[in-house]
């Protein structure tokens, strides 16, 4: 079991979400940046997309009864507290194997969003197929609520005792967000569109796992500011009457009634979970072939990423590590 000490701001578990009941009114949910998911799960010794704890800002105070391996994707500052109070850093995108009695403190978070999995996974039960946190609704993680102090946490079976770590940290990404034209993009002027791919944006005080509201140039509707409610998904980009964007995220409606001047292409859409107030933000327009062909290139790069882990202490059980089939589902990206 896993004892959480303290947990001073948010945090969900997240894993790949729950597709398949949008036509419910169930919103996919699942972590904001799927590929540290999977890194995360990799050095943990675990399938890619099995649960594992995502983190904004500021991290948890977590304290094992069992020996157990936990793994850092992120820019944290962390440590570890034995037994007798003394405390050990450490490193990031690494996994750490802590004893009975052990405290892992996750400090700051530098990264935007950081992801801590568990060798064997949190073990909580599915709902609709996953085991996402869903807050709104009470689905998912534990009896749908957010991580706070006081909660048990029983690690599953599996995983391994196993210390990996990454040479070198994943590239975020920079340069402007790549979209392609939204489906309501005749409801924008020219002047408007102009705008949206030449202009900066500054991420708001509005912004959270539902989506990101944009402070910036307002952008002029061409045919009103409403349309019939249609469909919705992560990455697509509302302009409601004041002219500001929203940049819908994971946790956002499955139905909206304004229109949609673009679309976040699935290879950038993490770098926007990473996004805090005051971040700034360009976009540029590809078309749907540059957007799948990036969407390879992500997974090609995740699978190098995922297969360049080097052993991080003298703790290594190679058959473990080999039958967690960590690349499995990552790499297929048409």
């Amino acid at each position: 079991m896993i004892e959480v000490v303290d947990c001073p701001l948010p945090a969900s578990f997240q894993d790949a979400g729950r597709p398949g009941y949008r036509h419910l009114g169930v919103p996919l949910s699942g972590a904001l940046d799927p590929q540290w998911l999977a890194i995360a799960n990799a050095l943990a010794g675990n399938p890619p997309q099995t649960v594992a704890l995502e983190m904004r800002l500021l991290g948890p105070k977590l304290r094992t009864s069992t020996p157990v391996t936990v793994a850092l994707a992120g820019d944290f500052s962390a440590r570890i507290e034995d037994t007798a109070g003394q405390s050990r850093p450490t490193a990031n995108w690494c996994s750490h194997v802590l004893t009975a009695g052990e405290t892992l403190c996750v400090g700051s978070l530098r990264s935007g969003i950081g992801y801590l999995a568990v060798g064997g996974g949190f073990d909580l039960p599915p709902v609709l197929g996953s085991r996402s946190t869903y807050a709104r609704a009470g689905l998912g993680g534990i009896d749908g609520h957010m991580l706070r102090a006081g909660d048990r946490l029983k690690v599953g079976a599996g995983g391994a005792a196993i210390s990996l770590r990454l040479p070198h940290a994943p590239d975020i990404g920079r340069g402007p967000i790549r979209v392609i034209p939204g489906p309501q993009r005749d409801y924008f002027t020219d002047a408007a569109w102009q705008q949206f791919i030449g202009a900066e944006f500054v991420v708001s005080r509005e912004a959270d796992r539902m989506g990101l509201r944009l402070d910036g140039p307002r952008l002029e509707h061409a045919r009103g500011a409403d349309i019939v409610s249609d469909g919705v998904t992560p990455g697509a980009i509302q302009v409601p009457g004041d002219g500001r964007p929203i940049v819908l995220l994971a946790d956002c409606q499955t139905v909206g009634g304004y229109p949609k001047i673009a679309t976040v292409i699935g290879a950038d859409l993490p770098r926007l979970g990473h996004a805090l107030p005051g971040h700034k933000l360009r976009f540029v327009a590809v078309s749907a072939d540059e957007a799948l062909a990036a969407r390879r290139d992500a997974a090609r790069r995740l699978a190098e990423c995922i297969a360049g882990m080097v052993p991080g202490g003298a703790e290594l059980d190679l058959d473990a590590l080999y039958g967690a089939n960590l690349i499995d589902g990552v790499i297929d990206a048409d």
